[in-house]
């Protein structure tokens, strides 16, 4: 593997690339290419519905804030933002093991509401009060059945925020860009409160993101739904799980409209990417950006994928993206995949047929090293935001 190379010489100037994302596995590479620029756009799904996101959706009815949070913390100025604010925003309260009542938790959660817990002993005030003033958002609204267990701090000032402002995500992931400084911004690709649902092709139906690293068969089907996860499948087709297709918001709607390369990266197929194709509007807005569109598969196992080759998910990128694009060429819509075939390790393999049926579909195949050699799950950051820049900036996806 190459060394790393060379930054922008003025990232503030850089390319605007938007990442459909969610997830960790754009975490390193986001972090990367603030190298590069810092005008990266992360629209970021907020359908989890597993662990204490559960517990904080159950309680306020409201979108899953922890892939944003990840995102904030990934594309965070290191040189200006304290190690301990950083540290503050992963933290997790302890789990439940061997302990069932959640009071001294819950106690212990309360008491940081005071300026002189130890917790904001070691954080210069600036980002103590901004921490503190949304823990209290969150602290006042929070229902005394809360689940406090395993709970994400960061996720709870962010979730303070939002409720602070009349449930609108704008605000407080404004004010935290600006506290940390972030090199790019991030969004939900909508703020409705909704589930991610599938029908798959054995007939059973799958309602709630967490389920999906279990899937007993493929995909036929995804969509979003306001049904509540509180079963994993059915067969039964007269239950009301209904699709829903919420609008773009402006925000989005204007950066895909600016965006000097749009990304279909790396990560859960279903629950990090194609979930955030299902709002109305991502197709028309896709298709009418004029800049390079580019996928770069997942290298080693997702076990959402269920044997979907790279030309496969290539085709339901395609497929979801023509929901109300229907009229949108192929070169509208997607023009490059963007894969490693020495090192990476492909669902289906990357076999002369594979690589046929992605020519046959207008798609180019753009091969280069920018996974470990010896790690094929995950991707050299590095060597990803070289390929992927090249790609932008040359428009050699075009």
């Amino acid at each position: 593997m190459s060394s790393a190379t060379q930054p922008y010489p003025n990232p503030a100037l850089g390319v605007r690339i938007v990442f459909f994302t969610g997830g960790t596995a754009l975490r390193d590479l986001s972090r990367e290419l603030t190298r590069h620029t810092h005008n990266t756009v992360h629209l970021v799904t907020p359908f989890d519905s597993g662990g204490s996101s559960a517990a904080l959706r159950h309680a306020f009815a409201m979108p899953a804030v922890g892939d944003m949070r990840n995102r904030l913390l990934a594309l965070a100025d290191s040189i200006t933002t304290p190690p301990s604010v950083l540290a503050f925003c992963a933290a997790r309260l302890p789990d439940n093991t061997g302990e069932d009542d959640p009071a001294p938790l819950l106690q212990h959660l309360r008491s940081m509401a005071s300026a002189g817990n130890i917790v904001w002993s070691d954080m210069p005030p600036l980002f103590a009060d901004a921490l503190r003033l949304h823990l209290t958002y969150f602290l006042q609204r929070m229902p005394n059945n809360f689940d406090p267990f395993h709970a994400c701090l960061g996720n709870l000032v962010l979730a303070g925020g939002y409720l602070h402002h009349r449930r609108m995500f704008g605000p407080v992931l404004a004010f935290f860009s600006r506290l940390l400084q972030t090199r790019g911004v991030v969004l939900p690709i909508v703020g409705e409160n909704l589930h991610l649902a599938a029908r798959l092709e054995d007939g059973s139906l799958v309602v709630g993101q967490h389920y999906f690293k279990t899937l007993s068969a493929p995909v036929r089907q995804l969509f979003l739904t306001v049904h509540e996860p509180d079963r994993q499948c059915s067969t039964d087709d007269t239950l009301p799980f209904i699709p829903c297709r919420p609008p773009l918001g402006e925000a989005v709607e204007t950066y895909l409209h600016s965006a000097g390369a749009i990304c279909f990266p790396m990560g859960s197929f279903y629950t990090s990417v194609l979930a955030n194709l299902l709002p109305q509007g991502v197709g028309q807005a896709v298709a009418a950006a004029h800049c390079p569109k580019i996928f770069i598969p997942s290298s080693g196992k997702d076990a959402e994928l269920h044997g979907l080759t790279v030309s496969g998910q290539a085709a339901m990128l395609l497929r979801y993206l023509r929901m109300d694009a229907p009229q949108a060429s192929t070169e509208q819509l997607l023009q490059a995949i963007l894969v490693d075939s020495r090192h990476g390790r492909y669902e289906g393999g990357l076999s002369i047929e594979e690589r046929k049926a992605v020519t046959r579909m207008g798609l180019r195949l753009v091969d280069v090293d920018m996974v470990y050699e010896d790690d094929p799950q995950h991707h050299v950051p590095e060597l990803t935001a070289t390929a992927l820049l090249n790609l932008t900036t040359s428009g050699a996806a075009l």
